[in-house]
């Protein structure tokens, strides 16, 4: 297999920490990109290192501000080589129910949730087009795609993500390079996981499969849009929510 340079943003979250472990288990080489007041980078790299994941390369930016964005896919090459793989995974929430939204909340959600796909893929889709190979993996949210009460801001982000994947999948698809998008339904992270039992237990019960998703899952989702097998797919987004919704 050819070892791809995969880039991922918001690696050091739950979501993010399971995709980079999977591609890694795939043969890529990982650059974990982290938002610059992410203060547990070391304590993060040692887990993984304990984990048998000893060659992630690390690199810091906002993925909010395009400079920054900048900045950091020009790290990412100078250490691991041209970016084959980017995963669009760097997300914030901020809910409150629409009446009391304030401006910053709706922004710094639209910033970081939306604007960030624009700040980021812009520094690799053509130079990936030119290469004649790349994965685009976009990610989403069973919100962005059904709406949620009191996530007006979020579901607005996550349903532009959607929008963003399927118009940029038509603009490269004569050029080798795929744009898909992943949106999850409730999946178990640490954050997840400490919500109050009795609410967390009303949430699995709202899944038809009666469980959380595993961070794993959605690794091994990436990595088979990422693969050479997936090469005939694009603008699709993959529902991955235990029967939550269908699109």
């Amino acid at each position: 297999m050819t070892q791809r340079v995969a880039l991922v943003t918001g690696a050091m979250g739950g979501i993010g920490t399971a995709v980079c472990q999977e591609l890694a288990k795939a043969g890529h080489k990982v650059v974990a990109a982290y938002h610059p007041q992410f203060d547990n980078k070391d304590e993060w790299l040692k887990e993984q290192q304990a984990a048998g994941f000893k060659d992630f390369v690390c690199v810091a930016g906002d993925v909010s501000d395009l400079a920054s964005c900048q900045a950091m896919v020009a790290e990412a090459e100078a250490k691991a080589g041209p970016v084959d793989i980017l995963v669009n995974n760097a997300g914030i929430t901020r809910d409150r129910m629409f009446a009391k939204m304030e401006k910053d909340q709706w922004d710094a959600v639209i910033n970081t949730n939306l604007s960030s796909l624009f700040n980021m893929t812009k520094q690799v889709s053509a130079k990936m087009a030119e290469r004649g190979w790349g994965r685009i993996i976009n990610i989403s949210s069973v919100n962005g795609v059904k709406g949620q009460a009191g996530q007006a801001n979020y579901s607005a982000a996550k349903a532009g993500v959607i929008g963003f994947t399927k118009a940029l999948a038509q603009e490269l698809a004569a050029k080798g390079v795929t744009v898909n998008a992943i949106a999850p339904g409730y999946i178990a992270t640490k954050m997840v996981m400490a919500i109050k039992p009795e609410v967390l237990e009303g949430i699995v019960n709202s899944v038809p499969m009666k469980r959380l998703g595993k961070p794993e899952e959605m690794g091994a989702a990436c990595v088979y849009i990422a693969s050479e097998n997936a090469g005939f797919m694009t603008g699709a987004t993959l529902n991955i929510n235990g029967g939550l919704y269908y699109q």
